[in-house]
This record gives C-alpha cells, structure tokens and sequence, in this order.
C-alpha cells in the first residue's frame, strides 16, 4: 500500500468525510449489459468500512470494473453468424441488419465476458488529497467521482507561486538542492521552442558540466530525481506530481515494527507514509512560494 506514483489536489477549507457520505456511491458489481461500473469500495481489507482514519489521514479508495471483450471476438462471432443466416436461408445479409446481428451478439458475449478491477486510493491529510497516481486523468477522474459522492468537492490542483520546473532548473544549475532535498541520478531537460529537444539523464552525477552545458544553452528542468530527508527517493514533476517513489528502509522497517498483524501494519504503513510525504509536499512547496489558491 506504499504510494509510488503521486497526484497531489489541495482542499481550500476542511472536509467531512466519512463512510456514511460515501454509502450512496459505493461500488455495485458491473450489471450484465454494462462494459463498465465503478464506486467506493472498502478502504482496508480488513474492515467494511469506505473510508479508514489513522491517526490525521483518512484514506478512500474508487474500485472499477471492466470488462474485457476483444473486438476480435465480436467480429469472429458475428462473421459466423453472418455465414450462418447466409447458408441456411439463403439471402445476403443488408448493413441494417448486420449492425443490429452486431449489437445482439455484443450483448450477448458481454454478459458471459471476463472482467478486470482496478482500484485506485487516495487519502486526506493536512488539507491535501494525495491521489496515489502520477496520471492526471486517472487523478482527476477519482476526484470527479469523490465530488459527484459528496455531492461537491472544493479540491483544485496546486498551483504554486514559483513553477516547479524553476526551481527544478535552480537548483540543477547551483549544483545542490535545499533544505531536507538532495539531488538524486535523474532527470529531463527539455529546450524551449516547437521542435523542443529533449534530453533524459540516468544515473548520472546531475552536477557534471554536461547538465550544466546544457541548462546554460537555454533547457529547463523538467522531471528531476531527489531524495528527501534521506527516507524518501522519488522523481518531481513539472505538475508537481512525484513519480517513482521509493521508500527507503529506515520508513519500511518503523512501519514493520509497528505491525504484529494485517491490521497493525498497514494501520502503521499509512501513519507513516501519509505524514512523510505531508512533511515532504509542505516542504517542498515552502521553496515554490507556496500555493497560489486563486
């Protein structure tokens, strides 16, 4: 349940939010003739509830089902069909009625086909919501179902009063970040200008004279690889989410010692996570000016 990929939304003012906000959009199993359906689902495997608190985070999590049926397969099916009506009655089948054969046989094979579920969790500490996805559409879609549940959500992405990709930039160019921040062996640089030239440095010693070269012929940072308070290793993004998010051992083993069971570790795993990366994204956003809420 450790975080790895991060969208970040901020709550301008407090929420409410418990099981019982939730109950009318919990997760109900894909009805036979639907491709698709989705709702809460419970937050822990250990409990019913949808929303689970641990000490100041509260964590949710958006189950989806959908079904998988190849388009292959209808095809095959309905060719098949077509054959058949062909053969036994010995007419031509008209585009009509080969699309309405069509969507009998969808129907059909939908009610029989496989399904896959995902489920995405988010969770609530320190007037941010910590969607655990760097793809901002699977983000905002969370989001869009949380606000449709509760009926309205005031939670915005951030906007900082210095762009992440300045400070990104910045601190590339002095050789060394700030604070509780090191720099880490990766990152993206990207020139300006339509035919924008991109380059992608891994494992590479960031304050080499090639990145400096680089930045000093106009590029920005664009993705840059840090470690936080030597706990955290994860790599910022231009939009501020973080991608790649390692937790280093010295937080695996304090979650660990917490937990003599299921319920105990992961109750600990989230304590620990979700008020390590509120210190980090706080932190973080000190050095970009803070959020710029209007």
């Amino acid at each position: 349940m450790w975080i790895k990929q991060l969208s970040i939304f901020v709550l301008p003012n407090p929420i409410c939010i418990d099981s019982e906000a939730l109950a009318n959009a919990a997760f109900k199993p894909c009805p036979s003739l639907s491709w698709s359906s989705s709702g809460f689902h419970q937050a822990m495997p250990f409990s019913d509830n949808l929303v689970f608190d641990a000490a100041q985070s509260r964590k949710i999590c958006l189950r989806t089902d959908t079904k998988i049926l190849p388009v292959s397969v209808i095809r095959d099916a309905l060719n098949a069909k077509v054959i058949e009506i062909q053969q036994s009655e010995e007419r031509k089948i008209g585009r009509k009625e080969r699309l309405e054969l069509k969507e009998q046989i969808t129907d059909s094979l939908l009610a029989k086909a496989f399904v896959k579920s995902t489920h995405q969790c988010a969770y609530f500490i320190d007037g941010l919501i910590l969607v655990d996805s760097a793809n901002s559409n699977k983000a905002e879609n969370l989001i869009t179902e949380l606000r449709q549940a509760l009926g309205g959500l005031a939670a915005v992405l951030p906007k900082t009063a210095h762009a992440p990709s300045q400070i990104m930039t910045n601190w590339l160019l002095a050789g060394e970040a700030v604070g509780n921040f090191e720099l880490d062996s990766d990152c993206e640089l990207v020139s300006v200008g339509e035919k924008a030239a991109i380059i992608k440095a891994k494992r590479q010693n960031l304050t080499a004279e090639e990145i400096r070269h680089h930045l000093e012929s106009g590029k920005i940072c664009t993705q840059l690889g840090l470690v936080w308070n030597e706990q955290i290793r994860f790599v910022l993004n231009d939009d501020l989410s973080l991608s790649r998010i390692q937790y280093l051992d010295m937080l695996q083993e304090e979650a660990a010692n917490e937990g003599d069971d299921l319920e105990s570790l992961m109750t600990a795993t989230q304590i620990i996570m979700t008020q390590n990366l509120s210190l980090l994204i706080h932190e973080l956003v000190e050095y970009l000016g803070g959020f710029c809420l209007q």
